[in-house]
């Protein structure tokens, strides 16, 4: 269907190296986009550029936290493509303690390290920011363009710490207080951005993905699925749809909406 096809359109992922952010290559390059593999990481761009289809597809590294990094980047779009179209705005960090024996008493709230905190906001918050100042800015001069940024349903809820306990009731850990601030911050950057480069042709909405399987502990599988009217979690390649139909003149009359796919999660 021609709604939905990506043809002479370049389309750019941060993050395009994580989990989801290779499915998200992996559809916009189905639907027959130029895809801008960014990610901090130069050879896991070059590898995931390598196995799409189509294309001519760019791996290159990019740190969203750096504007003379992104600001690179962009010059480099333009001069390979000619023109930016779409900016799937996907980089983040979802943290972690590298320690599990010293998980459940740093994840507390009281105890979260200021540094983490820091870290995450940098990337999760400003990273955003950054990017779709710098790679949007072009579309607004051009006059037309998608920006998709990407939130989480913990932008939506709060985290349900029961699910995070194992079989004996103990907590192994406590979703992080950074995670969902941020990602709540997504969400309304998107409401803003979507105000204010409306009127320049530039759509702007936000796709909030559920949690994916992912070899996780079997019973925070379990616990996860039951929140959830389909009762399961996300398949890695669930989120494919979502994005080339933001990306795509399908969703032509949407923007500040916020896409949320999460198998029912909030709905409930």
């Amino acid at each position: 269907m021609t709604l939905f096809d990506l043809t002479n359109k370049t389309a750019i992922v941060t993050g395009a190296c994580g989990l989801i952010g290779r499915q998200h290559c992996a559809a916009l390059a189905a639907a027959s986009a130029n895809v801008v593999v960014a990610d901090i990481n130069q050879a896991a761009a070059e590898a995931v550029a390598a196995g799409l289809p189509g294309g001519p597809h760019l791996p290159l590294a990019v740190d969203v936290t750096k504007p003379e990094s992104l600001a690179a980047a962009r010059d480099q779009i333009i001069k390979q493509f000619g023109h930016i179209d779409v900016l799937v705005n996907n980089a983040a960090i979802n943290d972690m303690f590298e320690n599990p024996a010293l998980a459940a008493d740093l994840s507390k709230f009281e105890n979260f390290p200021l540094a983490t905190f820091q870290q995450v906001l940098e990337v999760n918050v400003t990273g955003i920011f950054l990017a779709a100042q710098v790679f949007g800015t072009p579309m607004a001069v051009q006059g037309s363009g998608s920006i998709i940024n990407v939130a989480s349903t913990y932008g939506i809820v709060g985290p349900d710490q029961s699910i995070y306990r194992n079989e004996a009731g103990e907590q192994t850990f406590y979703k992080s207080p950074s995670y969902p601030m941020t990602k709540g911050a997504v969400v309304n950057f998107t409401r803003y951005l979507a105000a204010y480069w409306g009127p320049q042709g530039v759509r702007v909405n936000t796709l909030s993905p559920g949690g994916v399987e992912n070899s996780q502990d079997a019973f925070f599988v379990k616990q996860y699925s039951a929140k959830t009217p389909l009762g399961r979690m996300a398949a890695v390649t669930d989120y494919q749809g979502a994005v080339v139909f933001l990306a795509s003149e399908a969703s032509a009359y949407m923007t500040g909406a916020n896409l949320v796919v999460d198998g029912g999660w909030t709905a409930i």
